[in-house]
C-alpha cells in the first residue's frame, strides 16, 4: 500500500476506526524506554514489514507483504531473501488488500517457518512452510476468499485469524489440514474491513485484535480444544493491528496502523500510548517481544516513507 488512493478498500476499513482518535504523545512512555531505528528499508524494493518473529542469536525475520517474501535481518545488518512465494496470475484480486499479501509468520527451534499468505487464488491461499534452507511449499489450503492474516503455535497447533471470512483457523503440525475453529460476531468486520487480525496464544487462550472494531479479545482454549465464548478485553483502540505480552500478567503492547501508536492495554481494559511517530512509527503492523527488548514492524502503507523496524527496551524489575 503506498498510498491511501491506492488501495481504496483498505484505506476505508482503516479510517473508519481512526474517529476520535486523540493527539499523540511526543516520545516514548513507560514501559518503553531506549527507542531506537534498527532499519530503514525501501518501499520501491517491497520491503514493507507485515509481521515478525526473531531468532536466538538475535536475527529477525520478517514478512514482506506485498513482495510475498520473508527477509532475514541479521545482527550485523545484513538482510538476505529467505523465500518468495509463488505470484498468483496477472490481473488476480486478493480480498480486502487488491493484492497478494503475506501475513503471520511463526518459526520453530529447528529454524522452519510457517508464514500465512492471502493470495486470491485456492491453488496458492492457505499456510506455506520454509524449511531452513529449503523452498516453500503449501501445507495447509484456505479458500480464496480468506484473508490469513495473524498466525501463532501453541501445543502442536497453529492457530491463524481470517481478516476477511471473520474466523479463527486452527491447523495441526502433523495433520495440516486447516479447519475453522472458531466463528462469532465480535470476528467479523463491514464488508469490505479488516476483521479479526493480530492473534497470539497466552493464558491458554487465544487472545485476537479485531481492527475494524479496534478491540482486543480473548477465547479460552478449553477441553479437547474446543473454543470457549468470546471475552472482550479492551476496546476504542483505533485501527488495531498485531500485539504482544509484555510478560507483566496479561499487560499487552498493541499496533494501531494508521494511528501510528502503540498502545499499552492493561488486564482492566485501559490503555495509554506508549509510542508515537515521534519515536519513528510508521504505520505499525506488528510487535514482538524477546526477553527485555521490543520489536515494532513499521509498513508504512498509509505514510507513504521510512518503512522501518524499530526496538525498545522494558526496564527489567529490581
Amino acid at each position: 500500500m503506498h498510498t491511501i488512493s491506492r488501495f481504496p478498500i483498505l484505506a476505508a476499513a482503516l479510517a473508519t476506526a481512526l474517529a476520535g482518535v486523540a493527539a499523540p504523545a511526543s516520545a516514548a512512555t513507560p514501559p518503553l524506554v531506549d527507542v531506537r531505528v534498527v532499519r530503514h528499508f525501501d518501499p520501491a524494493a517491497g520491503q514493507r514489514p507485515e509481521n515478525l518473529t526473531t531468532e536466538a542469536g538475535g536475527a529477525v525475520d520478517l514478512t514482506m507483504s506485498f513482495a510475498h517474501r520473508i527477509d532475514r535481518l541479521a545482527p550485523d545488518g545484513r538482510q538476505t531473501v529467505l523465500a518468495t512465494l509463488p505470484a498468483p496470475p496477472d490481473g488476480t484480486h486478493a480480498p480486502l488488500t487488491g493484492r497478494a499479501f503475506v501475513g503471520g509468520i511463526v518459526r520453530l527451534p529447528d529454524g522452519t517457518l510457517y508464514v500465512l499468505y492471502s493470495a486470491g487464488t485456492d491453488d496458492l491461499t492457505g499456510l506455506w512452510r520454509i524449511p531452513p534452507g529449503g523452498s516453500p511449499s503449501r501445507v495447509a489450503a484456505m479458500p480464496a476468499t480468506a484473508v490469513p492474516n495473524g498466525l501463532a503455535l501453541h501445543q502442536g497447533f497453529l492457530y491463524a485469524s481470517d481478516s476477511a471470512l471473520g474466523a479463527l483457523w486452527r491447523i495441526p503440525l502433523a495433520g495440516r489440514t486447516a479447519a475453522v475453529w472458531k466463528r462469532a460476531p465480535e470476528l467479523t468486520a463491514a464488508p469490505g474491513h479488516f476483521g479479526a487480525n493480530g492473534l497470539k496464544v497466552h493464558g491458554n487462550a487465544v487472545w485476537i485484535t479485531n481492527m475494524d472494531r479496534g478491540t482486543l479479545l480473548s477465547i479460552p482454549i478449553g477441553c479437547h480444544g474446543a473454543p470457549g465464548p468470546v471475552h472482550t478485553v479492551a476496546t476504542g483502540l483505533g485501527t488495531v493491528d498485531d500485539f504482544a505480552f509484555t510478560g507483566d500478567a496479561d499487560d499487552v503492547l498493541v499496533a494501531d496502523n494508521q494511528g501510528d501508536r502503540v498502545e499499552l492495554v492493561r488486564s482492566d481494559g485501559s490503555h495509554t500510548v506508549a509510542l508515537t511517530a515521534a519515536d519513528g512509527l510508521r504505520n505499525p503492523t506488528s510487535v514482538t517481544r524477546r526477553d527485555d527488548t521490543v520489536y515494532v514492524a513499521d509498513a508504512a502503507y498509509f505514510t507513504g516513507t521510512d518503512p522501518n523496524l524499530l526496538a525498545a527496551r522494558i526496564p527489567r524489575r529490581p
